[in-house]
């Protein structure tokens, strides 16, 4: 039997055995949504990107992904050379450390048998050969591999996890392949070797104490206040994905 309560001088109906129950009050559920991870911190990533892809961190600076018909394209191009420029810092790493071939960069111009056109004829059949096969896979299946093989993926560790972990070594190998080229091209040297210069002396043997600097110390500079400038140019327009490029076209 409900009862009745004096509540400020008005009385309220209680809640009473079998009485009241659609008078419960509903529960709001708060669901906590896990915010997307960028390519810096605050970074607003384009409309286009919308982190359906894998990999997707928002970084299109160049606004190449505007084109939905190309931007696969794109995605397999940086997949492709990730894949080389991962092979290449492999095979760079390994023969300094086992300290044969002499300098990677010297590479060409030692005596494999075979004269430099010869060697450029091979290449030329065995990787028309390969690209050929790899495009007409891709067009067919959506994904790459070696030959015949599609996706090429000998130890059954495909999974949307190793995929984006796939990407992050790709593009950090890109990196580091540019970073072996000047270090060749301003010191000379390989990276094992760098390496062990910066760890004997990390004051007197790094970037801003080579000859390129200065050079050095600008780009960071640039990387630094390019996400400002951008932002500025954005607060200052419309606010669209189109109002800022930083090449214009």
């Amino acid at each position: 039997m409900a009862k009745m309560m004096m509540k400020h001088g008005a009385p309220v109906k209680g809640v009473g055995m079998g009485a009241g129950v659609g008078l419960r009050p509903k529960r709001s559920t708060v669901v906590a949504r896990a915010e997307r991870q960028m390519w810096y911190p605050g970074a607003q990533a384009p409309s286009y990107l919308d982190g359906s892809m894998d990999g997707d961190y928002g970084f299109d600076p160049l606004r190449l992904g505007q084109n939905d018909g190309l931007i696969k394209y794109y995605r397999e191009a940086e997949l492709m050379n990730g894949r080389y420029a991962m092979l290449g810092c492999a095979g760079i790493l390994f023969t300094e450390l086992a300290g044969v071939g002499g300098n990677w960069w010297e590479a060409s111009n030692s005596d494999y048998g075979l004269s430099l056109d010869k060697l450029i004829a091979i290449q030329v059949v065995v990787m028309g050969a390969f690209e050929y096969s790899r495009t007409k896979i891709y067009q067919e299946t959506g994904e790459c591999g070696v030959l015949s093989a599609a996706p090429f993926d000998p130890a059954k560790q495909k999974s949307p996890e190793m995929k984006v972990k796939e990407l992050k070594n790709a593009r950090l190998a890109m990196v580091s392949f540019l970073g072996f080229c000047s270090q060749a091209a301003v010191l000379g040297k390989g990276p094992i070797a760098c390496l062990k210069d910066h760890i004997a002396d990390p004051y007197h043997n790094n970037i801003y104490t080579s000859k390129v600097g200065g050079e050095a110390t600008v780009a960071v500079m640039a990387a630094c206040f390019a996400p400002m400038i951008i932002y500025a140019f954005k607060a200052v327009g419309k606010g669209d994905d189109d109002e800022f490029r930083p090449l214009p076209f």
